[in-house]
């Protein structure tokens, strides 16, 4: 069986996401739109030359038009919206107008909650919603899902995550392969976890919360601390079921003392102050000013990791479970680690949704997706994914 499947946003992701789809999917056609049309055509064209054949289409569609949406939905079995976070909500209900299974690349993990309120209307028109895919959360709840499933039962899981250049560079050591928007979304604010089986809010950036992870090298020390997002709707889900979850987000050392001073100094602050009578807002600025002095060069290679440990019992055992994923741009194709990790985990959940493994309404990924599928899903792209079972008192 073949299935229709489309792209809302022609960007890195959406591209690397139309791949995908178009190389796994089993597709009859992939359909990609972007408001601007040469977004659309290049990323139709990308995805058919290194496919070497015919399978993408180009479309003009501003996802902000709901009737212009809706038709171009209309013939799609499932679809990605790879378009900025505070857009899903509005297209997750053209989504079930059109009858559409949907997939998104989140980034709010209040508006995602809002999707998944959705839910009812979603399974009565007999869609899938898997809203808040991408790296992490996305990937790493997938992961984390599927470390769980090694174990008997499970106390606690912690997972570690982050996209940076294999190469670091002075004086940022860092590389923007996403919207700025949503790496300043992720910094600012507060984080949601589990402790003693409880929900909690840890704000972001904390001292206290720092800490320093080893890598096999070449890859060595990396520096480890609280942003906001990774868990998503986990918390929720595992509440009085887990009794510790937590997420810390992986740089090169140096990142977090730099973006520390930012924060302090009120630069992501989203309140206007005046500057020579004129009201600024200092995020946008530092969006204006930073982004192009981060931004990923095309041909830059970057790293991908993500480890999660979860801990517990296996044959009435203490137990542990470490499961890792590090990526790496890739020559052949082209898509940067981050590309590959973020497209890929939506095109996967949306190729399910359209095959029908996962069911019908709208679910967290940590609900939907079983996690050994999902690890056999990733080994079929080539992903490098490592498990180890250990004894949890070592």
């Amino acid at each position: 069986m073949s299935f229709t499947y489309a792209v809302v946003g022609a960007g890195r992701q959406g591209t690397a996401a139309a791949y995908d789809m178009a190389r796994f999917g089993d597709p009859a056609r992939v359909k990609i739109a972007d408001a601007d049309p040469g977004a659309a055509e290049r990323a139709a064209a990308r995805v058919n030359r290194l496919l070497g054949r015919e399978i993408a289409e180009p479309f003009t569609v501003d996802a902000t038009d709901g009737a212009a949406l809706r038709a171009f939905l209309d013939d799609v079995d499932s679809f990605l919206s790879a378009v900025p976070y505070w857009l899903n909500p509005a297209i997750a209900r053209v989504a079930i107008e059109a009858r559409a299974s949907m997939t998104d690349l989140g980034g709010n993990t209040d508006l995602v909650r809002k999707q998944l309120a959705l839910s009812p209307e979603a399974e009565a028109a007999g869609i899938a919603m898997i809203p808040d895919c991408g790296q992490v959360p996305g990937m790493g709840t997938s992961l984390s899902v599927y470390a769980m499933s090694l174990l008997d039962e499970v106390d606690e899981v912690t997972f570690w995550d982050g996209g940076n250049p294999l190469h670091p560079e002075p004086p940022f050591n860092y590389i923007l392969t996403f919207n700025i928007a949503g790496l300043t979304n992720e910094y600012y604010g507060v984080a949601h976890f589990l402790r003693d089986g409880r929900r909690v809010e840890v704000p972001t950036f904390r001292k206290e919360d720092y800490e320093t992870v080893d890598f096999p090298e070449p890859i060595g020390r990396m520096e480890a601390f609280v942003a906001g997002g990774g868990t998503s709707t986990m918390p929720w889900t595992f509440e009085g079921k887990l009794r510790t979850l937590w997420n810390k987000t992986l740089r090169w050392p140096g990142h977090f003392a730099e973006w520390k001073a930012y924060m302090d100094a009120g630069l992501l602050e989203t309140d206007p102050v005046e500057v020579s009578g004129v009201p600024v807002v200092p995020r946008e600025v530092l969006h204006a000013v930073l982004d192009p002095k981060i931004r990923a060069k095309p041909g830059e290679p970057d790293l991908v990791i993500v480890r999660v440990l979860a801990r517990g019992r296996r044959g009435g055992a203490p137990a542990a479970a470490v499961v890792e994923l590090i990526d790496r741009y890739d020559e052949a194709t082209g898509f940067t680690a981050m590309e590959r990790t973020t497209g890929w985990d939506g095109s996967i959940k949306a190729i399910l949704n359209a095959r029908g493994v996962t069911p019908r309404g709208a679910h967290p990924a940590e609900i939907a997706v079983p996690g050994p599928l999902y690890a056999e899903e990733l080994r079929r792209r080539g992903f490098s994914l490592t498990e180890t079972l250990t004894d949890a008192t070592t």
